[in-house]
């Protein structure tokens, strides 16, 4: 058996759903510019489409931002959780 435990940390864990997230939002941005363009393509023709446009530009701006800076935190964060403790039976 290895030393390490099977299960996975917190930190790690919070790490892995926010990469998977990372992985989704690519996804879901081609979605939300494709999808309403079929649906209503007379709503978002002219003025309509450049404020969707735009605000979907702003927003994912925003969401990229805070999910860039959530696995930074969750990296800093796992990596403290592997670092040995430098207790006195450390090697």
């Amino acid at each position: 058996m290895p030393d390490r435990p099977l299960f996975l940390e917190r930190a790690s864990f919070h790490r892995r759903r926010l990469g998977d997230a990372a992985r989704v939002l690519p996804v879901m941005t081609m979605m939300l510019l494709l999808v309403p363009v079929w649906w209503m393509p007379g709503s978002l023709s002219y003025a309509g489409g450049a404020v969707w446009l735009f605000g979907l530009w702003a927003v994912l701006i925003v969401v990229i931002r805070a999910l860039h800076r959530a696995l930074l935190r969750a990296e800093a964060a796992t990596m403290r959780a592997e670092a040995p403790t430098g207790g006195p039976d450390a090697l």
